[in-house]
């Protein structure tokens, strides 16, 4: 979950910075494809 929210924030980051240029730009598909560890274990799409 930590890496999903920290890819998000630095997306958001990189759009702010680039909305000036295209604001045509949009982010679109993070999603989880695999993990390891934790209390449920390993998980793969």
């Amino acid at each position: 979950m930590e890496a999903l929210t920290s890819v998000s924030v630095a997306l958001l980051t990189i759009y702010d910075m680039c909305k000036s240029f295209s604001k045509n730009l949009s982010i679109s598909k993070i999603m989880l494809l695999k993990k390891s560890g934790g209390k449920s274990g390993n998980w793969s799409k």
